[in-house]
């Protein structure tokens, strides 16, 4: 195996809405308010700019390069920040990440390329082309529900064993036995998995992930926070209760596609985070029903 890029994070991760004004343009002084608040309130281990929870499919290349490096620039090495840079276009994923790279930011979150449906070896290709054209280290995000393709395990493995700059993934497979393939083959000194479906997250922690990039995390960060902690400590009946507490808003928070019902709730939290850019559309109002109900019940309304 090659010299891996060094890389720890683990905790909390908090893949960022984008906020927009009425306008629908980003709002800037917003996104701001928003990283301190989950930095110096929540306390957050780390960002994602523009991940699929920042609407990245409706960002231009313009915007999506500067929110980027405001998140950057406003975190001011708080936390490290890892740029949601991947495409289904071999090509835009290196621009995107060479952009981030040049912002400064600490990683790259790289989806698993969508709609074109490569083979594994073209998944393969893909993620070696990026990471070889970008010295960053790269973080794979594995969501065949919205990508229509499954990193299959062996791949991740592969990745993992050939290429320096591949030192995690984001597991959003909601396969737990997939997980548990990757887990068993990897190295945790050297290969970092996080959850990426918020409700496996408590069974990700007790097979060895070392962490979650958490859309729930803008209204349970704490929470969860707690909860890998517990595991961490041992302590399997505060995380087991943990999960079982805010088992109920994460469901409701995927009662629809992310990051509708996440930009409700920060609007009755008080936070910025406006209107979702079309083809996105504001929670229906039986699903908004549900939220409330789940956030009113746990304490976060």
């Amino acid at each position: 195996m090659p010299k891996k890029l060094e890389w720890g994070l683990r905790g909390v991760i908090l893949p960022l809405i984008t906020p927009f004004k009425d306008d629908l343009s980003v709002d800037w002084d917003g996104l701001r308010s928003l990283i301190d608040h989950y930095i110096d309130d929540v306390g957050v281990d780390g960002l994602v700019p523009c991940g699929t929870t920042g609407e990245s499919p409706t960002l231009s290349h313009p915007e999506h390069a500067e929110v980027i490096r405001v998140v950057t620039d406003h975190t001011a090495g708080r936390v490290p920040v890892i740029a949601g840079t991947g495409s289904n276009a071999t090509s835009e994923a290196i621009e995107l990440t060479r952009a981030a790279k040049d912002a400064g930011v600490d990683a790259s979150l790289q989806v698993c390329p969508y709609y074109n449906k490569p083979t594994q070896t073209g998944l393969y290709n893909h993620f070696k082309a990026v990471a070889d054209a970008v010295d960053l280290p790269m973080i794979l995000y594995n969501i065949p529900g919205r990508a229509s393709r499954n990193i299959e395990p062996d791949t991740i493995v592969r990745l993992w064993n050939d290429v320096p700059q591949v030192v995690g993934l984001k597991d959003a497979s909601g396969d737990l036995h997939q997980a548990m393939l990757v887990l068993r083959a990897t190295e945790r000194d050297t290969f970092q998995v996080y959850s990426g479906e918020d409700i496996m997250t408590f069974s990700l922690l007790c097979h060895g992930a070392v962490g979650a990039i958490a859309a729930v995390a803008h209204v349970v960060g704490r929470e969860v926070a707690d909860m890998c902690r517990a595991v961490w400590s041992g302590d399997l009946a505060e995380a087991r209760r943990l999960h079982f507490h805010i088992m109920p808003v994460v469901d409701a928070l995927f009662a629809e596609p992310n990051p509708i019902p996440v930009k409700q709730a920060l609007e009755w939290m008080g936070f910025p985070a406006g209107p979702l850019r079309p083809p996105m559309e504001r929670m229906s109002a039986p699903a908004r029903a549900i939220l409330r109900e789940a956030m009113q019940s746990g304490g976060w309304l």
